[in-house]
């Protein structure tokens, strides 16, 4: 059910570590300590044949080159804060900034890179690895020295639950995430825009061209962002912004409540009949439809725009400037918590 194994050295001389989970119906899901990653997810088809549905890379060389977030756990903040700057408690933070003018998923040295600590064990609903990492007070502009632990389970009810918990010395703020890239067709198999996706979500956050929030909650009724009925991602492509080529919007989420889980998402590949459920505990989800990807990964093969669907639940971006969006402060003596899972079936 659980094997370790080595997977190469960082280039701070630390060993790497890669752990696969199997489930007693033979889903098999793979990570590494680099980054806290997901780097594979074979789920079958409706015939049964099993496919990675996660685009990444065959060896850590790779990753460590750079990548566009392939399948690792992102923060200290996932998504945008602007300009690199909040406010907290009177007092102003500045974050290094990675996406032009503002700060991206964490900044230039966040926890993607890190190396983090594994431990495997067998729970009650299947084979798990927990990942822990101590972030420094001021890591790329952080307050507070950060006790983190991510935990992924790959369930016996064709699931994969990601756990996270977090600790803080400091008043900060805190938003993570897994970055995975979906093509339930299979890694590399091609385009997603005929994949069907529908969202629980009668709402989202308009942003401006660099994607910040102006703070506006907005319906989606009557936008090409509606996707409260199931419909495919290409269907209304063409009524996007041209400067966006693709999806790369916050959605908030129907009926979350503080630490309640929620239906989140449904995709659907027509061809091999996988079905993908989401839920989780935090307020948004971004869907990003992979437009900036250009890269050769898993076996060779090309992930070219829009082979992949990234679904990232999360706080809303740039939430630590915006006073009426869900909070995102964690406080000592509190303890972040949050559960999203993505559900596999076919039919």
């Amino acid at each position: 059910m659980i094997e370790t194994q080595p997977f190469g050295t960082s280039r701070q001389g630390q060993p790497v570590q890669r752990i696969t989970l199997r489930n007693k119906h033979g889903l098999v899901a793979r990570f590494t300590t680099y980054g806290a990653m997901l780097t594979e997810l074979h789920v079958p088809d409706r015939n049964g044949k099993l496919a990675d549905v996660v685009l990444g890379f065959d060896d850590l060389e790779s990753y460590l080159k750079g990548h566009p977030f392939f399948g690792n756990t992102t923060g200290r903040y996932a998504n945008r804060i602007a300009y690199g700057k909040f406010t907290l408690d009177g007092r102003t933070y500045t974050l290094a900034t990675n996406n032009g003018p503002h700060h991206l998923h964490g900044g230039v040295n966040a926890l993607d890179k890190q190396n983090w600590e594994a431990e495997t064990f067998e729970s009650a609903d299947g084979p798990a690895v927990r990942f822990r990492h101590v972030s420094p007070d001021g890591a790329e502009g952080y307050p507070g020295t950060l006790h983190l632990a991510v935990t992924y389970t790959l369930t016996h009810a064709n699931a994969l639950r990601i756990d996270y918990e977090g600790t803080t010395d400091k008043p900060t703020v805190l938003n993570l995430t897994n970055h995975a890239y979906f093509n339930l067709k299979g890694a590399g198999e091609g385009t997603v825009r005929d994949h069907v996706l529908r969202l629980d979500a009668d709402h989202y956050t308009p942003g401006d061209e660099g994607l910040i929030p102006t703070g506006e909650i907005r319906s989606v009724a009557g936008t090409p962002l509606d996707f409260r009925q199931p419909t495919a991602l290409g269907a209304r492509w063409d009524q996007l912004p041209e400067s966006l080529k693709g999806y790369d919007h916050n959605f908030v989420i129907n009926g979350w409540r503080p630490g309640k889980l929620v239906p989140c998402a449904e995709l659907y590949e027509p061809t091999s009949g996988r079905r993908m459920r989401v839920q989780t505990t935090k307020p948004g989800v971004q869907v990003y439809s992979a437009i900036h990807l250009g890269t050769t990964g898993k076996g060779g093969k090309r992930y070219n725009a829009t082979d992949a669907v990234c679904l990232e639940t999360q706080y809303f971006p740039d939430t630590p400037n915006k006073p009426t969006f869900p909070s995102c402060v964690l406080r000592p003596g509190e303890t972040y918590r949050s559960t999203t899972i993505y559900s596999f079936s076919a039919d």
